[in-house]
């Protein structure tokens, strides 16, 4: 499409559906960074603004980066819309997968179809070359069928594992030209559901090994009421039911009551589930254990001040927070799922553990509150890892020569 002319500045139009900052979001401004700008021109379009805590939102970020943001309001759909999901809800009430793909259908007229309308408008008018899509392709089916009705390459860049139904499989397929997967896992289960292999392509996830938390553990630990003789276990991460955060409190209940150790848990991020994650810490009495802290802008800070970070997650595509956490030297207790399972190795530098399964995370807890040794160890080689094989550097390179190779078919 460029043959001989790769000095031209190309076009790409970014797409994002969510609704709310997280680790793709992070990944994704760390891309547009450090892209290359004088060989690519960026344009956003979000369906939300979301915040950023209290302090920014996605909005402020991107125009910081010098790329225009716009946002694709969406409408809320009429009446008849809602009617009918209800009643499809009732009479498919035997069958979860019907239930849901019938669903599907109402919103594919309602609200699919329509946006697809207005991001087709959109790479009309801003004359774009590609549109770069940041999720996954059922959450990013309106801009695949965008790219069908324009006739522009669509490149989607996969960050979490999902289910398909068979319309967006077909649909992918035929008009995808490449997907870029953050982990085999990811390309795995799109390639069982009936993705082409050839369309994915796997480029990590990186961090910049230079980062450098801002503020000191003690000052972290100070400001929470945590002793620095106390044992502090962390997440950090949407509070939402796939994060399975009630694992993580169940683990902490099991382990407080097995050790002659202080332990503390702060859990950073906010979410749908916190009111019930707070309750269940009420219901088993670990009020002072058990530390919410909602949104922190620097998560770096509160995971160098942990001696153990946990993950409990369901599902996960490459998790940003594991690669936070081997950059700060810390053992890492992980869900083996995809993804983490391709950064954490177990019983080097840290464990993996199936979902699910708190008095497991328990006991993985434990035995490194007993070895302040092999936290050490682990945690060095963390460290040691993710600077040699997850570099923020080998991440761009690779999500520009997907760029390169699209803008060229």
């Amino acid at each position: 499409m460029i043959s001989g002319m790769e000095c031209m500045t190309q076009k790409i139009l970014i797409l994002d559906t969510g609704k709310e900052w997280g680790g793709g979001t992070n990944s994704l401004l760390e891309l547009l960074k450090r892209i290359d700008k004088t060989r690519y021109h960026f344009t956003a379009l979000f369906y939300n603004n979301y915040k950023k805590g209290d302090e920014s939102d996605i909005k402020s970020e991107i125009e910081k980066l010098g790329i225009d943001f716009l946002l694709l309001e969406q409408k809320k759909q009429p009446a008849i819309a809602k009617t009918l999901k209800e009643l499809f809800r009732a009479l498919f009430f035997f069958s979860r997968q019907l239930k849901k793909y019938m669903v599907f259908i109402i919103d594919y007229q309602f609200r699919i179809k329509r946006n697809a309308k207005k991001i087709a408008h959109a790479l009309k008018d801003l004359k774009i070359d590609l549109l770069y899509m940041n999720n996954q392709p059922s959450s990013n089916l309106e801009g695949i069928i965008a790219s069908k009705i324009t006739g522009l390459p669509a490149l989607q860049h996969s960050r979490i594992e999902t289910r398909l139904n068979p319309f967006e499989v077909k649909t992918a397929n035929l008009w995808l030209k490449k997907m870029i997967c953050v982990s085999g896992g990811v390309k795995n289960t799109f390639v069982r559901q009936g993705i082409d292999a050839e369309k994915c392509v796997v480029v990590h996830n990186g961090i910049d090994p230079e980062t450098k938390p801002s503020m000191p553990p003690h000052e972290i630990r100070k400001k929470w009421g945590i002793s620095e003789y106390d044992i502090l276990i962390g997440t950090v991460g949407s509070l939402i039911k796939r994060k399975r955060l009630n694992d993580l409190i169940e683990a902490i209940s099991i382990a407080a009551n097995k050790t002659g150790h202080t332990i503390k848990c702060i859990i950073i991020g906010e979410g749908p589930e916190r009111e019930n994650l707070v309750d269940l810490v009420k219901r088993k009495n670990l009020h002072d254990k058990v530390i919410f802290t909602g949104f922190q802008l620097d998560a770096v800070s509160y995971i160098n001040a942990m001696d153990i970070f946990v993950l409990t997650s369901e599902k996960e595509g490459l998790p940003r927070v594991i690669l936070e956490s081997m950059l700060m030297s810390k053992p890492v207790i992980a869900s083996n799922v995809t993804g983490s399972a391709e950064l954490v190795i177990n019983g080097e530098t840290g464990f993996l553990v199936p979902a699910g399964q708190p008095k497991m995370f328990a006991n993985k807890i434990l035995e490194l509150i007993k070895s302040p040794v092999l936290r050490r160890q682990m945690g060095e080689k963390s460290r040691k890892r993710v600077i040699e094989n997850f570099s923020i550097e080998k991440y761009v390179k690779g999500v520009e020569m997907v760029f390169k190779e699209v803008l060229e078919l």
